[in-house]
């Protein structure tokens, strides 16, 4: 039963029980509060400063490197030392943090499991909360599960992968959370409760408290996280550097500020990771009102692609430079049941990451326990004997990565077929989200919100634009409106009448309608579908 109390200072207003007030005891509720109050003013201004930033790029501007911080990236410097536990981070596998997922994933082959409040989460209440009774269990090595329908029993492996915990982004509130009066930044939630519940356990057993971090904008946003990280560990009595992150660059701005970003986090980083998703759904965002640099179908847009070529090499030299680990990014394949789709599916992901760990990526990203032998075996080519990582390649003799090719163009077609596959994809995530699941196999992928947001502003940006389809359709809202229709009709064929009642299609066809239609273009999906989500 819903109700609304006050518990140290923080107005909750949800279900609780006995489970959740293990979560939200009154050392966690105070936490909240304190945190909350030191900290969500600025947080609201740096969120503000996006916006005015925004404006600038809506009226022309491009983003490039700052004047202002030359002087970060010329001087010699370099990040506090890498604890021996995140030296070799070849292979990561992501995930919700739901409970069976938690312990396949922690069993993978894999050496780091990062469990996710983010894009592979909807951030429903009982999501948000039974995800930190769950991380609790896993770190104290008691989590365990078993199938309801199946009878198969879950359980830890000896020796798991390392655990990182992904906070919400900078833009999410918790809505059932408030401090006088207002929501509760998410990121803090998630931050503060994880930190709380979990440091002491890790560290009996020497190891910190590892996160990473999403979408960060700006080496601003970055020196609020590198506070927010040091008042919690004075407060707590804890060595600076107890907590540790890894930095997703993940959006079109932060990749010109990525030698600030480590600056100003130099006490508690350890990597750079290409969330390249992310990435091409901010270039698009950042750039919607720049007609020459529309990009093409999705399908087409991978790292083979200058522009994001270029970001991967950048993104290396950087971290390299200045001791940080620079991560690849995900491949989001599901591998197939039938053996000749299977093995064309592993001969992608081993090309992908041959080109990783070949630019001199120190690990990479897999959404499948079943892509974890092909991604090893290609870093194991590379790391051979105890080579760790790639901290060694430098790329210093190459030549310099400029803003332009950061930005340039990308070249490819936007076809009837790419624009359909957008518009099922999308309706299919956003109806899993809304019904409380973020990370879900559509098509032989694994979708997260991501993807979706490709998925939905690619085509608001071709609607935008006058774009046209290869066989000369032009690209309108009545174009869509009627593709909405007739996709719809096939994937509610798809999945059938019963899940098309129950899981929440129609109102996802709706707001997908409804955001993609849109004069302005909305920031994220997910905040117009959190007001849908219980």
């Amino acid at each position: 039963m819903t109700t609304s109390i006050s518990r140290a200072g923080l107005t909750i207003n949800a279900a609780l029980n006995a489970d959740y007030d293990s979560i939200l005891t009154e050392q966690a509720c105070a936490l909240l509060v304190e945190l909350t109050r030191k900290f969500r003013p600025e947080l609201t201004k740096l969120l503000a400063a996006r916006q005015s930033k925004q404006q600038q790029y809506d009226a022309g501007a491009l983003p490039d490197f700052l004047p202002q911080t030359a002087n970060i990236r010329q001087s010699e410097w370099q990040i506090a030392a890498i604890p021996a536990d995140l030296q070799d981070r070849r292979v990561e596998i992501t995930g919700p943090v739901e409970r069976k997922m938690i312990i396949n994933a922690l069993n993978a082959d894999v050496k780091v499991f990062m469990a996710d409040f983010e894009d592979s989460q909807a951030p429903s209440w009982s999501g948000v909360i039974e995800g930190q009774i769950n991380l609790r269990d896993a770190n104290l090595g008691q989590i365990s599960y078993t199938d309801a329908q199946t009878g198969k029993h879950y359980a830890l492996n000896a020796d798991p992968a390392l655990l990182i915990a992904r906070v919400r982004g900078l833009h999410l509130f918790e809505k059932h959370l408030l401090v006088d009066g207002e929501q509760v930044p998410g990121s803090l939630v998630d931050f503060a409760l994880y930190f709380l519940h979990n440091y002491q356990v890790r560290l009996a057993k020497n190891t910190g408290v590892y996160y990473y971090l999403p979408k960060l904008q700006t080496h601003v946003e970055a020196k609020w996280w590198a506070d927010v990280f040091s008042y919690t560990e004075q407060k707590f009595s804890q060595s600076t550097g107890t907590i540790r992150a890894t930095v997703l660059i993940e959006t079109l701005p932060a990749v010109f500020e990525m030698d600030e970003i480590l600056y100003m986090l130099r006490d508690h980083i350890v990597a750079l990771n290409c969330g390249r998703w992310d990435y091409i759904f901010s270039y698009i965002k950042t750039l919607k009102n720049h007609a020459d640099r529309v990009l093409p179908d999705r399908q087409v847009v991978t790292m083979k692609q200058p522009f994001l070529n270029a970001y991967s090499r950048l993104l290396i030299k950087t971290c390299h430079k200045r001791g940080a680990l620079a991560m690849g990014g995900m491949a989001a394949f599901i591998p197939a049941k039938d053996a000749e789709q299977n093995a064309a599916i592993l001969a992608k992901v081993h090309a992908d990451k041959e080109l990783e760990a070949s630019n001199g990526h120190d690990g990479t990203w897999v959404a499948h326990p079943g892509l974890a032998a092909t991604a090893n075996a290609v870093f194991a080519k590379y790391l051979i004997g105890n080579k760790q990582n790639q901290l060694d390649i430098s790329r210093q003799s190459d030549a310099e990565i400029t803003a332009a090719q950061l930005l340039a163009p990308c070249e490819g077609e936007r076809t009837e077929e790419g624009m359909r596959t957008n518009i099922r994809v999308a309706l299919q995530y956003i109806a899993a989200w809304l019904s409380g699941k973020g990370c879900v196999p559509i098509y032989g992928l694994m979708e997260d919100a991501a993807t979706a947001e490709i998925s939905r502003t690619s085509i608001w940006q071709w609607i935008k634009h006058g774009k046209s389809l290869s066989n000369g359709k032009l690209i309108t809202k009545a174009l869509f409106v009627a593709m909405l229709e007739q996709e719809a009709k096939i994937v509610r064929s798809e999945v059938g009448e019963t899940n098309w009642a129950e899981q929440n299609f129609v109102r996802a066809q709706q707001l997908l309608l409804d955001i993609t239609t849109s004069e302005q273009l909305v920031d994220f999906l997910t905040l117009p579908a959190y007001q849908l989500l219980d």
